[in-house]
């Protein structure tokens, strides 16, 4: 096997180096899952309730452990993985609630001696390819509704997260989910092949758009479950009526948090006219406050850029936008190294001309752009590939429905912004993705109907 190599992106120091998984280890680990799922699927949902119950235990007994690992790996600030941590526990408590209605055999129709059911069963052995700005979450997010209905799972964390990708296996295997049931498969672009090659009943990405069309056009022909969380290009309008101030300090931590590597992160920012400029202003002196450096201190709230070839993106956004007219407002230039570091960015007087306002960001950079009614800023907010998250800042709730009811996104906000809550599907439009994550049709994403007709003797 040829070792991966783990680097610490605030340092570019190396962390350690783990076994990779070629195609014929991969062949292995799909064929012992594929042998474990009906032994566990035959498992009472009480005993593997009680596993993930466990595993939720061990994740909170953890958390300073794992958030460390989180951070070395991935240069997120300390408390930023600490409060992923915490949060993957209100998900955990959501589908242990609410899986049990979910795998409920119902019966819809019983007259005149014929009865029919719906029954609820695991798609089989699924395939997830996890991503590295949110290891925990967007693993959990899978792991957790896939084991609980009865799946066998074989897990690829980012090359990016694999430490931690490691330590969920490891807390799972001992929080009592057999180890050929759940299965770490370790290493980079042509082990994730690997991995889709094999037979599967489902797969599930969290990556970039260009990965996961790749990923369809390899699968589309095998029919199975796909479902494929992607980029985005969130926008988020500022009304006339917005204080702001208060406006400002939300979206500039909308934008600028994870060091603005989310996929729900804000990246477009609208601002009607008559309080564009107290706007901007209020926007830069926030994000001025937010301490850039060494993301295990407690202070820091910019941390590293996980892969380095992002660098390359943020500075090209950057020069094109200045190139077409856009005033930089502070940052715009790759911080010094060692490591890889971008400085927070902030730019006015933007337009949709500019890659800043077209192509997925993911750093610490963010156009401000002026409009003179809510009608253009609807259209903008639309004028986009993506279609994750979008927001509205005013302090009209009819209103704010009525502009967010026009625009096309899975997910909207009124007075906030990139946040995510289990009892609500995740999902896009366009090249958002496909599929679901979250809300009880999360966990019956990894279910399949079977349709009982029976009909008394």
């Amino acid at each position: 096997m040829i070792p991966l190599s783990i680097y610490n992106p605030a340092t570019n120091a190396l962390l350690t180096e783990v076994p990779a998984d070629d195609a014929s280890a991969v062949a292995i680990k799909a064929a012992a899952a594929r042998a474990a799922q009906p032994d566990w699927q035959a498992q009472p949902l009480a005993t593997r309730k009680d596993c993930l119950a466990r595993f939720r235990t061990a994740v909170a007994t953890e958390v300073e452990t794992l958030a460390a690992i989180m951070t070395s790996e991935t240069g997120k600030p300390i408390t930023m993985a600490r409060r992923e941590l915490n949060g993957l526990l209100e998900r955990i408590d959501f589908f242990l609630n609410e899986v049990d209605a979910v795998m409920l055999t119902r019966t819809v129709f019983d007259e005149g001696g014929m009865t029919e059911q719906i029954q609820p069963l695991p798609l089989g052995v699924v395939a997830n390819i996890s991503a590295w700005n949110y290891p925990w979450f967007t693993s959990g997010n899978v792991l957790v509704p896939a084991l609980l209905t009865g799946n066998a799972v074989l897990f690829k964390p980012s090359e990016f997260a694999t430490l931690s990708g490691l330590a969920m296996t490891r807390l799972l295997h001992e929080a009592g989910v057999p180890k050929d049931v759940l299965i770490a498969v370790v290493g980079g672009a042509a082990t994730g092949e690997a991995l889709v090659a094999q037979k599967i009943d489902g797969l599930f990405f969290t990556g970039s758009h260009a990965t996961g069309v790749g990923l369809a056009r390899t699968v589309g022909s095998r029919l199975i479950k796909l479902q494929l969380e992607l980029g985005g290009k969130d926008p988020v309008y500022v009304c006339d009526d917005a204080d702001p101030a208060s406006a400002a300090a939300a979206l500039a931590d909308g934008a600028m948090y994870n060091t603005g590597q989310s996929c729900c992160s804000v990246e477009r920012l609208y601002v009607h006219e008559k309080i564009y400029e107290a706007f901007v202003s209020a926007f830069v002196a926030t994000v001025k406050s937010f301490q850039t450096g060494d993301p295990t201190s407690a202070d820091t709230y910019i941390g590293a850029i996980t892969r380095a070839p992002q660098l390359d993106v943020l500075q090209a956004q950057v020069d094109d936008a200045v190139a077409k007219g856009g005033t930089l407002l502070m940052g715009g230039h790759r911080g010094p190294g060692p490591g890889n570091w971008f400085e927070p960015t902030v730019l006015s007087h933007v337009d949709h001309s500019m890659l800043l306002m077209r192509e997925e960001t993911f750093g610490p950079l963010i156009g401000i752009q002026a409009v003179g009614s809510d009608a253009e800023a609807v259209e903008l907010m639309n004028d986009t590939r993506y279609g994750l998250t979008a927001g509205v800042f005013t302090r009209d709730k009819t209103r704010a429905r009525s502009i967010l009811s026009k625009v096309k996104a899975g997910t909207v906000y009124w007075n906030c912004c990139d946040r995510v809550s289990p009892r609500l599907p995740w999902s896009g439009y366009g090249d958002s993705g496909l599929g679901l994550t979250l809300s009880t049709a999360g966990i019956e994403t990894f279910t399949r109907p079977k349709a009982w007709h029976e009909r008394q003797p």
